[in-house]
């Protein structure tokens, strides 16, 4: 049986899971949620099908086709750093062996499924000792002016200090509006002078960073997070929290994922001994069933260091993409480290659907939210809404469970047995992107739901009606154990005062 869909619930105990029910996966609201009264009066229209938006966005385009200057920016920032006088390791000590924290990717885009997150997020984890946003804290392009309504307004009742590790929309701006709001540093984000023949053309479309407005910035965090135990300087774009029991290292990989030679040196030099660490990262290492080890500008990789036995990472978890996946992996020494995707936090859903049959892990060891049948209903009423075809492509979450089965050829579901899908369903499902046991189609029978860039894929992938498939993490640590709880974010009223558990593992810190 796939434990990924397993009929067991997770949380015995606890509410209902997507697991256990379709009411626990949302699709039946008793009540709207009270994220409703959150939403600033106006609430701006984000969609990646306005050209503005994506002329805005060019920067990323522009990064790979020649050249990520986001090393560059940040080696200049760490200097200014530097002398301002933030210690060289970058880190953050605290005291207590025994603590709490919340860890949430991909968060800013301001709309209805940002804000469903926080209701829940605050009952099941504002006693919390710190938040983690892990990626892109504001879409589209990291600029300082967005910062009141999508990230200082949405966790204002979040008593305690927020870090982040940026994402490659916060570097669009060059990182500017991160460094002046979460290390109190105003820099210069001008990218350095691209070379050869073709050099002018980023030179020319660079979209350049906007304007600060300190007294705005200041306004807002007085008005939304001011309290005293609200507040927290980190000392860098990357950066590490130190404690007895366990160190959790932050880096930051910029637009396309290449650590720095710099960084890269720091994170070895953090890296060392034998006490329990954690890595938290703009870009997960393993995602979609794919091993994505993040290289080191100047050689080696970020997994490389994590699966040294001499560093003793437990865990390792990014952002980016959004949904929850977790992979068990088994390395040298019989250690076995936790990768984990966690960039569900507010913006628009990636698919689950998409998600070949595992082969890095064992299916039954892989686990992901939302499930792949409520992945694939979701995206078959997008498609009909959008096309004018619901009579065609809407499946039923049992239907879509159904086809998912049959095409993976893997145990899952709620209880439905083992229905045969219909004709219909599975043509849909193959349509929209559910691979055949792992076998890649001809690319024109598959629908943009995955293999194509976000700007073009994201627009049929963002709604603002329950279920959201949002989630978040909770991390409690203690001097013998580190327990990761994920929790879904559904919008639906009955489930923010009680979030379903949708996934949780407890790790020995040795």
């Amino acid at each position: 049986m796939s434990a990924e869909e397993s009929p067991e619930p997770e949380n015995p105990r606890g509410p209902e899971s997507s697991r256990d029910s379709e009411a626990g996966a949302g699709w039946t609201c008793g009540k709207p949620g009270t994220f409703h009264d959150l939403l600033p009066e106006r609430i701006t229209d984000f969609s990646w099908r306005r050209p503005k938006v994506l002329w805005r966005s060019r920067n990323d385009v522009l990064a790979r086709w020649f050249g990520d200057p986001s090393n560059a920016i940040r080696r200049r920032c760490v200097a200014a750093l530097g002398e301002r006088g933030s210690p060289a390791a970058f880190t953050v000590h605290r005291a207590d062996p025994e603590f709490s924290f919340v860890l949430l990717g991909d968060t800013g885009e301001g709309d209805k499924s940002q804000y469903a997150v926080v209701p829940p997020l605050l009952h099941a984890a504002g006693d919390t000792d710190f938040m983690i946003i892990a990626s892109d804290v504001i879409y589209p392009t990291g600029d300082a002016a967005s910062y009141t309504d999508k990230f200082f307004r949405p966790y204002k009742d979040y008593p305690a200090p927020i870090y982040a590790v940026p994402g490659n929309h916060d570097w669009y701006d060059g990182l500017r509006g991160f460094l002046h709001v979460f290390c109190g540093l105003d820099a210069d984000c001008t990218p350095p002078p691209w070379r050869g023949p073709l050099g002018f053309l980023p030179r020319m479309l660079w979209c350049r960073p906007g304007d600060v407005d300190s007294d705005a910035l200041a306004e807002a965090r007085r008005r939304y997070r001011g309290a005293p135990g609200q507040q927290a300087v980190q000392p860098g774009p990357y950066w590490a929290i130190d404690t007895p029991s366990l160190r959790v290292i932050a880096v930051d990989t910029g637009i396309t994922g290449v650590v720095d030679h710099g960084q890269g040196r720091w994170l070895r030099e953090v890296s060392a001994g034998p006490k329990p660490k954690l890595l938290v990262t703009g870009k997960p290492l393993y995602v979609d069933d794919d091993h994505r080890p993040g290289r080191i500008d100047g050689g080696g990789t970020i997994d490389e260091i994590i699966r040294d036995p001499a560093h003793n990472y437990i865990a390792a978890i990014g952002g980016d993409i959004h949904n929850y996946q977790r992979y068990p992996v088994a390395v040298e020494g019989g250690r076995t480290i936790e990768y984990i995707v966690s960039g569900a936090g507010g913006a628009f859903m990636h698919a689950t659907h998409t998600i070949p049959k595992t082969r890095v892990v064992d299916e039954g060891d892989f686990r992901c939210y939302p499930l792949r049948g409520d992945s694939l209903s979701r995206y078959s009423k997008l498609y009909g809404r959008w096309l004018h075809l619901r009579k065609f492509f809407d499946l039923t979450p049992e239907d879509a469970t159904a086809a998912v089965e049959h095409r993976l050829e893997i145990t899952a579901g709620r209880g439905y047995g083992k229905p045969e899908p219909s004709r219909r369903a599975r043509l849909v499902a193959a349509l929209l992107g559910v691979p055949r046991d792992g076998r890649r189609r001809p690319r024109f029978l598959r629908f943009p739901v995955r293999k194509v860039p976000q700007r073009f894929r994201s627009e049929l992938a963002d709604w603002d009606d329950p279920p959201f498939f949002k989630s978040f993490l909770r991390l409690d640590v203690t001097e013998s154990h580190l327990r990761i709880r994920c929790y879904g974010a559904t919008g639906c009223g009955d489930q923010e005062a009680a979030p379903p558990c949708e996934d949780e593992v407890t790790i020995e810190l040795r």
